[in-house]
């Protein structure tokens, strides 16, 4: 699609940026997976739920990503501003993130990695 010339593209500046590991690796492979057995669908799900909250996907993008290198902590999601890692995630969780934190602004500490884990 070509713009015309003299017309601006206005994109909103995000909010929340939501980064979901979506590493899948073998059987039996040294480093274990983010999308881990039952917990195959927390990306869509995280996307469905925004919905139905009402969380804008204009301001609060959500990313699906490569590895996060907190394989032992997985599935991990990582919120930015502020290097918020959240780790073990599962659906209800996840729900609690996106009312408190993405929707209210206040992390949910009880979800973050370690912080010894995190220098």
């Amino acid at each position: 699609m070509a713009l015309k010339k003299g017309v601006r593209m206005q994109m909103p500046k995000p909010k929340n940026i939501i980064f979901m590991c979506q590493v899948k690796r073998p059987p039996n492979f040294p480093k274990p997976s983010c999308v881990r057995e039952g917990k195959e669908d927390l990306f869509p799900y995280t996307q469905q739920r925004m919905m139905e909250m009402g969380i804008d996907p204009m301001v609060n993008w959500i990313v699906p990503t490569g590895c996060l290198n907190r394989c032992n902590f997985g599935p991990v999601m990582l919120v930015e501003p502020g290097s918020y890692m959240y780790v073990d995630l599962d659906k209800e969780k996840i729900d609690r993130i996106l009312e408190e934190h993405i929707k209210n602004g206040n992390p949910v500490k009880e979800y973050l990695i370690p912080e010894e884990f995190w220098a």
